[in-house]
């Protein structure tokens, strides 16, 4: 796949200009958006990321355009459980709803920022260490175990990390609208909508290790990588307040990921042992029975899973709905231990 300097110069420069329309458009006057707002821009850029995916299919052929598909998903699905981590971070942080877009739309732009620099340096990687892939692979699949058995009752606001911010810089207990620092007595003060950003940053460089070596085992072109990350990352600001409400009830998405990352990191791995230069294995010799597992598998594995387990969360949150419902009912409906007693004669 040949991008050109220009193509990448446009496509950058086409990406920052869509989140400076966002910030003066949707974020500067704080407000809380409506369901109607979030569906028009959410179904927007959704519509955009899959046609972007049909030119590239239709320009550079259909395995690239598969690969970019392949990686657009991996990484929404990565980001709406980023949204998740979010959500309890806003929670902790009580931010109020009017200010919350704002603090999306600086989380999701650095974000894009960290994911290009990680960009960078594993094409850089992959491009001079052939052996980077059994890395990443075992990368992947130590995040898998770790994403199936997270803990997403745990409370960012007040961890280890934001514990060591509060007692380097100087903190206000209360926000002063979405101002990120406030003068008292001469001395400034961070707020805490200031606190919650980098709170949100530090997840994001988390997020960042996840996501690169997860789709870099999906493809090695670095303008797919980039772009698919980019149309992950935008219109997420609007999916939060669409899809706010269902986020609690996606129970098993944190297992369905796993599924993915472990399945990139197979995948991973067996690519490294396809182009194995390392002497100690096979004796320096690619391992030419292991199979490749073509793109299209690999499409339809991720999209299944997704589906899989959204489905499954879905079914889960309403069967208990459903019950705790029967057993209020239940609960109504016996006899109190007065009105069952017999009474003295």
């Amino acid at each position: 796949m040949q991008i050109t300097p220009l193509v990448w110069i446009i496509t950058i420069a086409v990406t920052i200009a869509f989140f400076v329309y966002e910030f003066f458009a949707h974020v500067r006057k704080p407000h809380e958006p409506t369901i109607g707002e979030s569906a028009r821009w959410s179904a927007f850029y959704i519509g955009l990321a899959l046609l972007f995916g049909v030119g590239i299919g239709v320009v550079s052929g259909w395995t690239y355009g598969g690969e970019y598909f392949a990686g657009y998903l991996t990484e929404k699905a990565l980001s709406i459980d980023n949204l998740f981590v979010f959500l309890i971070v806003m929670t902790g942080f009580a931010v109020p709803r009017m200010y919350q877009q704002k603090v999306l739309m600086i989380g999701i732009v650095i974000a894009l920022i960290l994911r290009g620099g990680f960009i960078a340096v594993g094409a850089a990687l992959i491009e001079n260490l052939s052996w980077i892939f059994y890395i990443f692979g075992a990368l992947l699949l130590f995040l898998a175990y770790r994403q199936a058995f997270s803990d997403h009752e745990s409370d960012p606001a007040n961890g280890r990390f934001m514990k060591l911010v509060r007692r380097v810089l100087p903190v206000t207990d209360e926000y002063h609208g979405d101002r990120l620092t406030v003068k008292k007595d001469g001395t400034r003060f961070i707020t805490p909508m200031m606190l919650t950003i980098i709170a949100i940053g530090f997840i994001d460089l988390i997020f960042a290790v996840d996501s690169i070596p997860a789709i870099y085992g999906l493809t090695n072109e670095a303008y797919i990588v980039f772009t698919a990350n980019a149309f992950a990352l935008m219109g997420l600001r609007q999916l939060f307040f669409l899809i706010g409400g269902l986020l609690s009830r996606l129970v098993y998405l944190a297992q369905g990921l796993a599924v993915i990352l472990a399945f990139i990191g197979v995948k991973l791995v067996f690519h490294a042992l396809h182009v194995n230069e390392l002497p100690f294995i096979n004796g320096g010799e690619p391992v030419e029975w292991i199979p490749e597992i073509p793109i299209w598998f690999s499409l339809l594995f991720i999209a299944a899973t997704i589906t899989v387990a959204t489905v499954a969360s879905l079914l889960k949150t309403r069967g208990d709905r459903v019950r705790a419902e029967q057993a209020a009912d239940a609960g109504q409906d016996a006899p109190s231990d007065d009105s069952a007693r017999p009474t003295d004669r």
